[in-house]
């Protein structure tokens, strides 16, 4: 059974930064692609980031792109996102998810598998 799990986040002041991670157990994902979700006010969970499979195509949120970073580490079958510049908008859990398709998409239903989130608050 794959199990994700978020660490990383926290409580930050505006423009300052975190890092998040997403390690990944019970399979190895390095054919999957990878995404970081976040739910905005009133909706359901919007796309921030993804990585393919390759991790040579990445996918950014307009909202976030200059300011985050997404990258891959297959040997230790691990995500991170790189938040800078972070922002009280940004505040949200956060969710990674893996897709067996190795897709870099940012749409919600292309994904399998799941995390329980990590909030991130950043203050004003």
């Amino acid at each position: 059974q794959v199990q994700l799990v978020e660490s990383g986040g926290g409580l930050v002041q505006a423009g300052g930064s975190l890092r998040l991670s997403c390690a990944a157990s019970g399979r190895t994902l390095s054919s999957y692609a990878w995404g970081c979700f976040r739910p905005a006010p009133g909706k359901e969970r919007g796309g921030v980031a993804a990585i393919s499979r390759s991790g040579i195509s990445t996918s950014y949120a307009d909202s976030v792109k200059g300011r985050f970073t997404i990258s891959r580490d297959n040997a230790k079958n691990t995500v991170y996102l790189q938040m800078n510049s972070l922002k009280p908008e940004d505040t949200a859990v956060y969710y990674c998810a893996a897709d067996r398709v190795g897709r870099a998409l940012l749409l919600l239903h292309a994904y399998d598998y799941w995390g329980q989130g990590t909030q991130v608050t950043v203050s004003s």
